[in-house]
């Protein structure tokens, strides 16, 4: 029987897209997995629609905060909650590829991996292809901190990975500080050439606000990583230029 996949979903404002997201792994054709749903919004608003989205799919787990929290907070409620031996990250306005967990885990299985993600593609709100980004083969520590090249709707790593690292508190970059911290570790992380995700650039994101991602960048750096005042701002300019590189030129 294949390994059961836990797919961890935050869900904030992001009613206009959530319906593409869940069809995307509705129509996987890796069929062992649950999802596990984190209402992060103390507006109840769209937890109905949220609700309806998700009624025909058995495995699930909708898990309600009592107040905003933030993705990585959330996510890391979501993992504790999940029963699968992988787990695997998905925004709610992103969108998966029909193939991605069934070619995914035998890539990480033929491979002895415990930690994989993929290339993707940048899409805009209306769907439309902005950009194709290959990421490297494979990504050390020292490469990370100059440039993140995972995506996080991209990632599919082995629960056990995450029994003593979680998300941090931060509002963004919190997920490129989990993959600093694990490949510091000298795990192994390798990437599937292939595109199994969209990822969606969206105009109110927190990821849109250049002043947030250049604030968490620092405390990434300086505060997480003990990383020394100066050669923070230099790796912060390197980072920067590396997204804009990836992302508009």
């Amino acid at each position: 029987m294949s390994d059961l996949v836990s797919i961890i979903i935050p869900y904030y404002k992001k009613k206009l897209f959530f319906k593409k997201t869940i069809d995307s792994i509705k129509n996987q054709t890796y069929k062992n997995f649950e999802i596990i749903l984190i209402y992060d919004d103390s507006n109840r608003s769209d937890l109905i629609f949220v609700k309806k989205t998700l009624k025909k799919i058995k495995n699930k787990n909708i898990i309600i905060n009592k107040k905003n929290m933030g993705a990585g907070i959330s996510r890391n409620y979501g993992i504790k909650k999940s029963k699968g031996k992988f787990l695997s990250f998905l925004d709610s306005d992103d969108v998966w590829d029909k193939n991605k967990l069934k070619k995914q885990i035998k890539f990480m299985k033929n491979n002895c991996l415990e930690f994989s993600y993929s290339n993707y593609s940048i899409i805009d709100e209306k769907g439309i292809l902005l950009k194709k980004i290959k990421s490297p083969n494979i990504i050390k520590f020292r490469d990370l901190l100059f440039s993140c090249d995972i995506a996080l709707s991209s990632v599919i790593i082995n629960s056990k990975l995450l029994k003593s690292e979680k998300f941090p508190n931060l509002k963004t970059k919190e997920d490129y500080l989990l993959w600093l911290k694990l490949s510091k570790k000298n795990i192994k992380m390798m990437g599937i050439d292939k595109n199994f995700v969209f990822w969606r650039k969206t105009h109110n994101s927190l990821s849109s606000s250049v002043m947030q991602k250049l604030k968490d960048a620092f405390l990434v750096y300086n505060k997480y990583l003990k990383i020394n005042f100066l050669f923070s701002i230099i790796l912060i300019f390197f980072l920067s230029i590396n997204s804009i590189i990836k992302r508009y030129l």
